[in-house]
């Protein structure tokens, strides 16, 4: 084989193992880049979520209203935030359009002078499909006794006022047993069962939390 013809292989071998360099080069950059474009994507989302958790935070680290069900409450007028921190407890849940059954039940113990009157207090309060999912029959005998009645909704205050930052732990009631609160802003729960679906909500003697179930003694 003449001298010529080994160095054209030489040439061609060489110019082959450029190309399958190179080519192995850009598929390498296309996986990384693809890789890449995923990585802001879930970043993204992942700072969304925890700009969503933040920003409730901040609203309670700064004393205003949490949680998804807030939108729900009329944003002027007398049942509104601004509104119901003007007002005592039971008035002022009787100018929101979610807690008209607590209110009725309320009315109906004889407890409205009662929380009224009460000074820094927190009431956990039921929203109307909260009393909805108690079987009819069993919320018309609930609202026929009394006592009972009294039993359960003070059961539902607490005799001091807790601060989202002072939420999570066990509280006594008005009642005289205890409930307990877990989780952290924006998400708390109640007795494990009740979640707190608008919180902090202020009204002239009273810090609010409205729960999406009606809490039961245990005893």
């Amino acid at each position: 084989m003449s001298a010529s013809v080994r160095n054209r292989r030489a040439l061609t071998a060489l110019f082959a193992a450029g190309a399958l360099a190179l080519s192995l080069g850009a598929c390498s950059s296309s996986s990384d880049s693809g890789s890449s474009s995923s990585s802001p994507s879930a970043s993204a989302a992942s700072s969304a979520a925890m700009s969503g958790s933040s920003t409730a935070s901040a609203a309670a680290a700064a004393g205003q209203p949490f949680g998804a069900a807030c939108a729900a409450v009329p944003k002027d007028g007398a049942g509104s935030f601004t509104g119901m921190a003007q007002d005592p407890v039971a008035t002022a849940a009787s100018n929101n359009p979610l807690l008209s059954t607590l209110v009725a039940a309320v009315k109906q113990a004889g407890l409205v002078d009662t929380l009224n009157s009460a000074q820094n207090i927190t009431v956990f309060a039921p929203t109307n499909d909260a009393f909805a999912k108690i079987p009819k029959a069993d919320l018309d005998a609930l609202l026929a006794d009394k006592a009972k009645l009294t039993k359960v909704l003070t059961y539902h205050v607490t005799p001091e006022k807790l601060a989202p930052t002072s939420l999570a732990g066990t509280h006594k009631t008005l009642e005289g047993s205890d409930l307990t609160v877990t989780g952290s802003t924006p998400d708390f729960t109640v007795n494990s069962n009740s979640k707190v679906l608008c919180g902090n909500v202020q009204t002239a003697n009273a810090t609010v939390y409205i729960v999406d179930t009606v809490l039961m003694p245990t005893s």
